[in-house]
């Protein structure tokens, strides 16, 4: 479903599910990533997998990914402070664990344990595409945006041990003559550099709710 004209980066507040035929795969970019923290009993085997694991997200749980519907329900809002606020909960279908995102448009370094991921830092905030260093070599972090504005949200993340980054752009674009809400995601590891387009169907609004920051 269309993003509605009325829903921006200003507030993405809403329900937001992959679009999976439009979007590209996201298995190769799972592969690179992931936490080695598995309970896996068994002297040959736990190697063989954690060495494995230690690759990215495990194979099975890939292809669980790959088949789950994930959707995002999105909080945005404004401090007192005016900094901006998105908080996002992230369930999929499959008995696939969820997670909660909050994030705060300050760049200032957050920690955060995720259940896939393992634990990471991350930190986001406002940008001009003309600030924004890519160095992808054709421009996909800052290419097919609908200009809505001059500002765009980036979003990046880094696991504590150093073995992969994630720099994600967030706007809008057409496609097939429809507005999406879009994520350019790069994920970056000391030899390999995968990316991909996330695109979301607007599927409704939500109740407005401003949890307590942890």
């Amino acid at each position: 479903m269309a993003a509605p004209p009325e829903v921006t980066l200003q507030d993405l507040s809403g329900q937001w599910v992959m679009n999976k035929t439009l979007s590209d795969n996201v298995d190769p970019l799972l592969a690179m990533v992931g936490s080695p923290d598995h309970p896996i009993r068994g002297s040959k085997l736990r190697l063989r997998l954690l060495t494995t694991l230690k690759q990215g997200v495990g194979w099975l749980q890939r292809k669980l990914v790959g088949l789950a519907t994930v959707t995002l329900s999105i909080s945005q809002y404004k401090s007192e402070d005016s900094l901006t606020h998105i908080d996002i909960e992230v369930t999929a279908t499959g008995g696939i664990k969820g997670t909660t995102e909050h994030r705060t448009l300050d760049w200032e370094v957050r920690g955060h344990k995720d259940q896939m991921f393992g634990e990471v830092k991350g930190q986001s905030r406002w940008i001009k595409l003309a600030e924004l260093e890519d160095d992808t070599g054709d421009g996909f972090l800052k290419k097919a945006w609908l200009d809505e504005g001059e500002q765009y949200i980036q979003s990046s993340v880094t696991r504590v041990d150093g073995a992969w980054t994630s720099n994600q752009i967030w706007g809008f674009e057409e496609i097939q003559g429809i507005r999406y809400y879009v994520r350019h995601v790069v994920v970056r590891t000391k030899n390999d550099r995968k990316k991909a387009r996330l695109v979301y169907d607007f599927k409704g609004m939500l109740t407005p709710n401003k949890p307590d920051e942890l």
